[in-house]
Parts: C-alpha cells; structure tokens; sequence
C-alpha cells in the first residue's frame, strides 16, 4: 500500500516540475540546465522542511540531555543533514521497495547465531533497510525483513504478520529461533507479537528508537497506530503490563527527532545509548550498524 501510494506521489511530483520546467523554459526565458536546478532544489527543499518541521516540534517538547550525550551546534548541524539524506533516500528507496533491498533469500546462518528479523517503523516499510541489511548479510548475519499492512493499522494486528514471517524465517534457515529487530513502531509491534505469541521462537529483541513510552509527535499522525504511541494511551498502559519474556537491548537517542520527551527507554531491558543519531537517520548510521552487530553476536 505505501509503495504504491508513494510511486502515485512520485509520479505527481515528476509531471509537476516537468510541466514548470517547460513553462520557465518557454514563456521565461529560462535556459533548461537552470529549470533543471531549480526543480532539483525544489525537490531537496520540501523534504529538509518536514525534517525541519520534525525538529521544531522536537524542540517544543524538549526533555533534559545529560552533559555528556549534549551536541555542539556544528554536530547538531551535520546530524540534522544526515536525517534529511536518510529522508530523500527513503523518499526514493520505498516505493521501490520490492528490489531495494532484493527480496528475501536468508542465509543459513552459522552455528553460533540466530537470523535477524528487521521490523520497519510507522509510514515506512521493508525499504527502510536498505543500507544496513547488505551491510549486515556482509558481516555474516542471515537476515529477512517484511513490510506491515494495514499502513494506518492497529499495531496487535501487526503481530499476525510478524508471526507469519517469523515461521517462515524458521523454515527457510532451519534455525529454532530469530532475533528480532525493531525501528520505532516495529519494536512495538514485536512486543505484540511477543504477547501473544510468546517468547518460543525468538532469542532477544532489539529495539531503535522505539517510543516504548510513546511519543507526543504521535498526535500529529494518522490511523490508530499514532493513536496508540502517544503517551499514556490505553494500548501502551496494557502492553507495559506485558512482560519482555526475551532478553531486549533499547537503543534510543537523546537527538531522537521523533521520540519525544526521550521515551525509547524500556524498563527491564538494557538500554543504550546512541547519543549523536537521529530518528530516520538510523537507517543510514555505521554506528547503528556496529550497535546492532554488538547486539546480536553470540
């Protein structure tokens, strides 16, 4: 469903600034290498304001950062264009989702590890991997993912189709159990999963940025899901009354644009944190990649 949504707007997008490109060029007096520019610009500079958009509601809701996890301002510069490159790549990656990454083909994996489940966040879908999954099936890690429908759902229906691919992933390796692992709403969704299904198929969960205890930004999202990750929701006071079941490391950020007051922190689990990424940016972070290799090695 997001695919297809996404390669309607993508689509709408080309036809909007091909149809003002010829106008400029035609009745302006624009040579076409400037129209080209201008449209280019056009397309980086909508997507750094909705990352802009985020950080001011960020700020609106500021917790207190400890000394030591704080930015100086050029770092908090070079971390904001990093989420608004993970954002133009995920706003070409995702709709063409089903061959960025390829699909699914797990390794066996070696005798001293378990295969990675990767489970993508609210809006996003299996895409959203597609820089750290070759990079960990290079390091050894045998890993599948898959992308959550309904787009605007209720996240305990998510849990039926963690379940599926999780069996699957089974039978495709041979191995008993999985690793989970969750980016924002797929580390809630694996814990509905875990509720309901229990913990005999899986090893551990690891979650990114996962607003275990909701995120005020959620208010401004659609469908049930962003109902049910605001803070103090129904859904999550229940789900808190769930144990963990698995042994589950919570990365969160401090610099979290999306997770806010900070709120990946999951009581029981060991949390950790990842004091200089922000939320979208996870997907395209070297220490995302070596935070998850420490956390999944044997």
């Amino acid at each position: 469903m997001l695919a297809r949504l996404l390669r309607l707007l993508l689509l709408f997008e080309l036809f909007a600034y091909l149809a003002g490109g010829v106008l400029l060029v035609k009745f302006s007096g624009w040579s076409p290498g400037g129209a080209i520019l201008l449209m280019i610009f056009l397309a980086l500079a909508w997507r750094a304001g909705v990352i802009l958009k985020s950080y001011v509601l960020a700020f609106a809701h500021r917790s207190r950062v400890p000394g030591e996890q704080r930015l100086g301002i050029r770092r908090g510069l070079l971390e904001g264009l990093r989420e608004v490159g993970a954002f133009v790549a995920l706003t070409g990656v995702q709709p063409f989702e089903w061959m960025i990454p390829r699909r699914d083909a797990p390794s066996k994996p070696a005798a001293d590890q378990v295969p990675l489940l990767l489970i993508h966040g609210y809006c996003c879908n299996r895409g959203f991997w597609w820089w750290l999954k070759p990079r960990l099936e290079a390091r050894g890690r045998s890993v599948a993912t898959l992308t959550l429908e309904p787009l605007f759902g209720n996240i305990d229906g998510y849990a039926e189709q963690v379940a599926r691919r999780v069996e699957a992933l089974c039978r495709e390796t041979g191995a008993e159990k999985v690793m989970l692992v969750g980016h924002s709403m797929g580390g809630l969704a694996s814990r509905a999963y875990l509720r309901r299904y229990g913990e005999v198929r899986v090893a551990g969960l690891v979650t990114l940025g996962t607003p275990h205890r909701g995120s005020v930004l959620a208010r401004y999202g659609l469908g049930r899901n962003s109902r049910q990750m605001e803070p103090g929701s129904a859904w999550l006071r229940e789900l808190e009354l769930s144990p963990l079941l698995v042994p589950c490391i919570a990365y969160y950020s401090t610099g979290d644009n999306l997770v806010r007051p900070a709120g990946a922190m999951l009581a029981g689990a060991e949390n950790r944190p990842l004091p200089a990424v922000d939320h979208l940016a996870m997907s395209i972070s070297p220490l995302v990649l070596e935070a998850l290799l420490a956390a999944t090695s044997a």
